[in-house]
This record gives structure tokens, C-alpha cells and sequence, in this order.
């Protein structure tokens, strides 16, 4: 399998695929969760509650793992990001706008982007700097 060009690869990293995103435990354990991902050519961000597990893991061990892969029963081709996420102070609404946009029909993400910026002051933005982008494409 070849890997991807960057052109492929950011095309890729567009379309709206669940992400799963790999966190280190306390005692090096990996965590696997699933995350929805924007990828602007250089950064991945996505958003969650400022309290939940994932954002204790990050900020305790900030080297995480995003992957984002193809579904059995087409041709093989995945990404894998390896990078250092820290959680910022950017505004979630932008970035979860965008998302439900992305992943959800006009109606439900409408509804979905009501629900959050009711409680954006609980979510946050985590972006992820690659340290290493792999990829293949069958």
C-alpha cells in the first residue's frame, strides 16, 4: 500500500469519518475514544467537555494518537496523526459549528449547535500539533 499525498491526505481528512483518538493513562495504558476531527493542513482540533477524562489524560500526558480510517468494505486507506495536543482557550463554537455541519443533516446539526452554545462554557478546543502523519491508500 502506497501512502498518501498531502493533497490526498488533507482531501481525506475532510470527509466526515469518526476518529478515533488514542490518550495515555496515569500508568502508560492507552485510552481509545471516539472523536470527530478538523484538520486544517497543519493542526487537528476537536472539541469536548472541559471536565471530561480525556482533557485530565491530555493535560497530564499531552502525546496523543488520532486515527482515521476507512469502514470495511471499501478500499483500505487510513490516517494516522501522532502528535502533542494541548487544550486551548480558543472559542468551541466556531469548531463545533463547523463539525455538526459537517457530520450532521442541516436540521439535526441546527439542533446540535443550539444544544452546545447553550453550554460552550463547559466545552473546549483541543489541537493537536503532528509530530508524525502516517497514511496508506490501497
Amino acid at each position: 500500500m502506497a501512502s498518501m499525498t498531502e493533497a490526498q491526505r488533507d482531501a481525506f481528512l475532510a470527509v466526515a469519518r469518526i476518529t478515533t483518538l488514542v490518550t495515555l493513562y496515569r500508568d502508560g495504558s492507552p485510552a481509545a475514544v471516539p472523536v470527530w476531527l478538523d484538520w486544517d493542513g497543519a493542526a487537528a482540533r476537536f472539541f469536548t467537555g472541559r471536565d471530561s477524562e480525556k482533557v485530565r489524560r491530555i493535560r497530564r500526558e499531552p502525546r496523543v494518537t488520532l486515527l482515521m480510517a476507512e469502514p470495511a468494505g471499501v478500499p483500505e486507506a487510513w490516517v494516522s496523526i501522532e502528535g502533542d495536543a494541548i487544550v486551548t482557550d480558543e472559542d468551541p463554537v466556531p469548531v463545533f459549528s463547523a463539525l455538526a455541519r459537517r457530520y450532521y443533516s442541516s436540521e439535526q446539526a441546527e439542533r446540535a449547535i443550539a444544544g452546545w452554545t447553550a453550554m460552550a462554557g463547559r466545552l473546549t478546543v483541543v489541537k493537536v500539533t503532528p509530530r508524525r502523519i502516517r497514511s496508506s491508500v490501497g
